[in-house]
C-alpha cells in the first residue's frame, strides 16, 4: 500500500503550534501517511522554541528570515524556496495553516504545480482587506487554490460558502490549538513538582498568560493593552 506523501510547511510560531497536533497524528498513522516537514523560517527565533517543545523536526529549512525584511522580498524568497521543495519531494498534497506569507505563497506554488492544497484554519474573515494586514489578503488568496478547507468553526465554514466554494470541500474540524493545549497540559502534568516549585510565589492566586504579537499593536496598541491588564489586575486581585 502506497502511503500518502503530505508536505507540511510553516514559518511562524502560531503555525507550528497549530500544525503540531496534525503531525503527531501522522505518526499514529505512519503506515498510511508519510509526512514531510518544511520550515520556511519566516520567524526563526520564536519558531525554534515551539518546534523543540512539540518535538517537531524539519526535513527542510529554507531559513528565509532576513534583517528588516520586506513582505515583497519574503514572498519572493518563499515562492522560490517552496517551489524547489515541491520539485524535490513531489508530494501528493501540500498542507499549511493560518494566514501568513508562508501560507499564501504555499497556496500559489501548489496551484502552479497542480498539487492539492489543504488549508487548516480556513474561512476566517473580517471583511476588511487591511485589517488584519496582510493576513486578510493572505487567507483570501489561499482560499482560491484550496482543495480541502479545514474550517475551525461553523461561522468560518459559512464565510466560505458565501464566497461560493464547493460545500464538499469544506469541513468543520475545530481549532487545532485546542489539541496543542491539551497535549501541553498533559506534558506539564508529568512535571507537576517542577511546576509547583517554579510558581510557588503565586500562592492561591490565578496565573494569567498574555501575549501580544501584531504589527498593529506596536507603540500605542501595546500601551493600551498594558493599561487594560493593569486595570483587570486591580479589579480582580486574585
Amino acid at each position: 500500500m502506497n502511503r500518502l506523501r503530505a508536505l507540511f510547511t510553516f514559518g511562524t510560531r502560531p503555525e507550528a503550534i497549530k500544525i503540531a497536533p496534525i503531525l503527531h497524528a501522522c505518526r499514529r498513522y505512519a503506515n498510511q501517511i508519510e509526512p514531510i516537514v518544511c520550515s520556511t523560517g519566516q520567524h526563526k527565533e520564536m519558531l525554534q522554541q515551539v518546534t523543540d517543545y512539540f518535538d517537531i523536526e524539519s526535513d527542510y529549512d529554507l531559513e528565509l528570515m532576513r534583517p528588516n525584511q520586506t513582505l515583497t522580498g519574503l514572498t519572493a524568497r518563499c515562492l522560490e524556496g517552496l517551489d524547489s521543495i515541491l520539485e524535490q519531494t513531489k508530494p501528493d498534497c501540500l498542507v499549511a495553516q493560518g494566514d501568513t506569507t508562508t501560507v499564501m505563497a504555499a497556496s500559489i506554488v501548489a496551484f502552479y504545480r497542480r498539487i492539492p492544497f489543504v488549508h487548516v484554519e480556513a474561512g476566517l474573515r473580517t471583511g476588511n482587506m487591511y485589517s488584519p494586514w496582510p493576513e486578510e489578503f493572505n487567507r483570501r488568496v489561499a482560499g482560491l487554490t484550496t482543495g480541502l478547507h479545514c474550517a475551525p468553526t461553523q461561522r468560518s465554514a459559512e464565510n466560505l460558502l458565501r464566497e461560493g466554494f464547493d460545500p464538499k470541500s469544506i469541513h468543520v474540524t475545530g481549532n487545532t490549538v485546542i489539541d496543542s493545549l491539551l497535549w501541553a497540559l498533559k506534558r506539564e502534568r508529568l512535571n507537576a513538582d517542577c511546576w509547583d516549585e517554579k510558581y510557588e510565589m503565586l500562592g492561591d492566586r490565578r496565573m494569567t498568560l498574555i501575549t501580544g504579537h501584531r504589527r498593529e499593536n506596536f507603540g500605542g496598541g501595546f500601551e493600551n493593552i498594558c493599561r487594560a491588564v493593569a486595570q483587570l489586575a486591580t479589579d480582580f486581585p486574585d
